[in-house]
């Protein structure tokens, strides 16, 4: 499915029911057929972009860990 919108102004029938209307107010999803294609190409309908997901929370590096002193001595 494709999000279109008709350009300002315009009214564009829907392909299956040519008494409903893409205006230019409201978004619409429609199947990219062939008749779809045709309106975008003449400039009638628009692509309205698909909302963008909000950015994950950015990954927190992790702390650095001090390595645990055993007590143990080096031996030289």
């Amino acid at each position: 499915m494709t999000r279109v919108i008709a350009r300002k102004g315009v009214r564009v029938p829907l392909e299956n029911d040519s008494r409903r209307y893409i205006t230019d107010s409201q978004a619409v999803e429609v199947v990219l057929t062939t008749y779809y294609r045709r309106r975008l190409s003449d400039g009638d309908l628009e692509l309205v972009p698909a909302k963008v997901a909000e950015p994950a929370a950015k990954a927190v590096a992790p702390a650095a860990t001090k390595t645990a002193d055993t007590g143990a001595k080096k031996e030289d």
